[in-house]
């Protein structure tokens, strides 16, 4: 696949499957040997169902959560995605418990890409700034 045609693949995942909740498209858009690495740790290997609990844990503990890509980075088989998160905090995240807070973070993903598919992702989220929203004061 081109360069061009992973980055649209990648605006999907966060446009369609994450803020819309598209479960429907997680085999058209998620290999099956898949590693979620935040499920799996890095370099473990995975299945589509590690993106499946990934996702039905963020849309339970963020409410309303939108995923904005900000910039896309390519090369090869590899985009770096700079993306905004955005929700209603209604369970624990980041060891936080549910505040009812609305918060925004940015995170960097590196999604790699097979056959038109993600077989890899990985995301550094920005965890002191959506904790420092989200926990009470003096925490």
């Amino acid at each position: 696949m081109s360069i061009d045609a992973n980055k649209a693949l990648v605006e999907r995942y966060y446009h369609e499957l994450v803020s819309e909740q598209r479960l429907d498209l997680i085999e058209e858009l998620i290999a099956e040997d898949a590693a979620d690495e935040t499920r799996v740790g890095p370099g473990g290997s995975g299945t589509r169902e590690d993106f499946r609990e990934h996702l039905r844990w963020l849309w339970q503990n963020v409410k309303d959560v939108k995923a904005t890509v900000e910039d896309l980075v390519a090369e090869g088989d590899r985009v770096i995605a700079f993306w905004r998160i955005e929700g209603t905090h209604t369970g624990p995240v980041f060891g936080v418990p549910a505040t009812g807070r609305t918060f925004s973070g940015f995170s960097i993903s590196t999604l790699t890409i097979r056959d038109g598919k993600v077989v890899r992702y990985n995301v550094l989220p920005d965890r002191l700034g959506i904790i420092q929203q989200l926990a009470p004061a003096g925490l």
